[in-house]
């Protein structure tokens, strides 16, 4: 008894032609029409996909592979999504969200992800901080060897972390300024370690990324003493493809 069809995403009909792609498990990854819908998937061969590394990155792998084939107009699915058959996919999918598909594909067309996470070390930002403001240093030494209340401790530690606050943001901004101008859509997630201090992906004109990666370039060395940035130019739109972001 097999285990079902795995499905990796959704491109408008008639979708890819002979692609030549190996997916999870090593099986080959093939196309299925349904209603206006195409799509990609291949034999699953577990019941259940652990989301390790090397699963995410197959399946990842499946989709880029895809795109860079030529098929650039797609919408990729939550890893692990496995179906006993097509009927389930016309039945929860393409019949209840057909309009809303065809919304994603509209929005999508010519165009491509990229994403920018920005990394600081927070130690030598606070002593770059304490150099510029010499007031700010003298309340901290001021902690130093003396018996200050609560009050007066809570005081400075509030004003330093407003103040590392506002050279986040400052930096931010600055990324803000010189990105979002390229971006039809932009979606800022959620930093994801402590260092990480801002995280955006960006949906943008698929011939623009020469001129944002540019940018990214030119960022990179305004800030190359003080942070480290990490850009990937190519993905499959994760941000941009969610139904429940249409509105």
């Amino acid at each position: 008894m097999g285990y079902g069809l795995y499905l990796y995403g959704i491109f408008p009909a008639p979708g890819p032609q002979g692609l030549a792609i190996t997916g999870l498990d090593q099986q080959p990854v093939q196309t299925k029409q349904v209603d206006d819908f195409v799509f990609l998937y291949s034999e699953a061969q577990q019941d259940r996909y652990l989301a390790s590394r090397k699963n995410l990155l197959g399946h990842e792998r499946a989709l880029e592979q895809a795109m860079q084939a030529g098929y650039r107009t797609l919408l990729p699915l939550q890893f692990g999504l496995i179906i006993a058959d097509w009927g389930d996919v016309q039945e929860q999918l393409t019949t209840p969200y057909g309009d809303s598909l065809q919304h994603l594909f509209s929005k999508l067309d010519g165009k491509r992800e990229v994403g920018v996470k920005i990394f600081w070390q927070q130690d030598s930002e606070l002593q770059m901080l304490l150099e510029e403001k010499p007031d700010l240093k003298a309340q901290r030494d001021n902690l130093e060897g003396k018996n200050l209340s609560m009050d007066e401790v809570v005081s400075i530690g509030q004003a330093i972390e407003r103040s590392l606050a506002e050279r986040k943001q400052s930096i931010i901004q600055a990324f803000r300024a010189r990105l979002n101008p390229f971006a039809v859509e932009v979606v800022e997630n959620d930093t994801l370690t402590e260092s990480m201090i801002y995280n955006a992906a960006y949906l943008i004109d698929w011939e623009a990324e020469a001129d944002f990666g540019a940018q990214v370039e030119d960022l990179d060395r305004q800030f190359s003493d003080r942070l480290t940035i990490r850009y990937n130019n190519f993905t499959a739109p994760y941000n941009f493809a969610q139904l429940d972001r249409l509105g």
